[in-house]
């Protein structure tokens, strides 16, 4: 069995391989730390070239595209080590920035998973989008970092420096016990991609296990280099998909009047698209809307499992107000404000 498994899912991404991957590798030469590339169905040349230029790295095919989540659910089958980093391929690595997250995790057996700080790789001294200094969420289901609240992305000035107990740890840089991933079920393969590491914290929390950020560790993500960040088909999973994740996981108590006030904050986002010209994204708001419906059945089984199975109802990282009065009402752009 190896100590770490870093496993890098990848489609179509020959150009990230080959730009990023060469950090990875130089940072991952420590005794019982492997590399995996797991290649989704790509149709471009990224298993030839992998072969042919990296060929200490461990390739596992999978046969289609089966997105992010059941993606990864395949590839970390076919991984034995004690713990998995689940690495987007336009990641690169600072020096030693492995040791920090494996120490803590070594040393806190409560945890179940950790993510390093994420800065920008096109703007180096800023946060980067999704991740930040390690996620959080409001009663509504609306994720926020620190170091990043909808659009406003702080500057990294040091301020976010602590180690901190977090509600959600970024998928660009996921840093978990293999046996933790199993025991909750891994990430949720219906959620295709979006809000899928959100779910697999939230069932962490929820059943007594420990998420954090280890900001020793730094690492730049690109960000935006599988789906562009305006589209429609993003618009549409982030959507349908924080509505499935609110359905599986709210105590019952919380469910609908939660839902409620979720049902007329859509409808006003899907009118704020429809107003600023942005037609597909307001109809991608309400096809979300439809399909979260439809699908409402086939979640059934995995909420009554979640509620059976949590012991924390009241999880301190998951905020009781709203981040967006708190945003949009009283002006409280960065964490540091809340």
């Amino acid at each position: 069995m190896e100590k770490v498994a870093i496993v890098i899912l990848n489609w179509n991404g020959r150009e990230m391989l080959s730009r990023y991957l060469p950090s990875v590798l130089a940072s991952a030469g420590a005794d019982g730390v492997g590399v995996y590339v797991a290649d989704n169905g790509s149709t471009d040349d990224s298993v030839a070239m992998l072969s042919r230029d990296f060929p200490q790295v461990n390739l596992i095919l999978l046969k289609e595209n089966h997105g992010f989540a059941a993606g990864y659910n395949l590839a970390l089958q076919q991984v034995d080590a004690e713990y998995a980093v689940l690495l987007n391929s336009d990641v690169e690595v600072s020096d030693g920035w492995l040791s920090p997250l494996l120490t803590y995790m070594d040393a806190h057996p409560e945890v179940a998973a950790c993510q390093p700080k994420i800065r920008s790789l096109r703007q180096p001294a800023c946060f980067e989008y999704a991740g930040a200094a390690g996620g959080y969420i409001d009663r509504y289901g609306y994720p926020y970092c620190r170091g990043r609240i909808f659009h406003v992305v702080e500057e990294d000035s040091g301020q976010y420096d602590t180690i901190a107990p977090v509600f959600w740890a970024t998928g660009a840089a996921l840093f978990i016990r293999l046996n933790d991933y199993r025991a909750v079920g891994g990430l949720d393969g219906r959620f295709f991609a979006h809000m899928e590491e959100i779910d697999l914290c939230w069932r962490l929390r929820a059943r007594g296990r420990g998420v954090v950020c280890v900001p020793d560790s730094v690492v730049y993500h690109l960000g935006g280099a599988t789906l562009q960040k305006e589209s429609p088909r993003k618009t549409f999973l982030n959507f349908r998909n924080n509505l499935l994740m609110l359905y599986k996981n709210l105590p019952e108590a919380e469910l609908k009047p939660v839902m409620r006030v979720r049902a007329c904050l859509d409808y006003v986002a899907a009118l704020k698209y429809l107003l600023g010209g942005q037609l597909a994204h307001a109809r991608a708001v309400m096809q979300a809307r439809r399909e979260y419906k439809s699908l409402l059945p086939d979640f059934k089984a995995s909420r009554d499992e979640n509620q059976q199975k949590a012991i924390l109802t009241d999880i301190p990282e998951r905020s009781i107000n709203s981040i967006l009065a708190q945003f949009y009402l009283k002006g409280k752009y960065t964490f540091s404000q809340l």
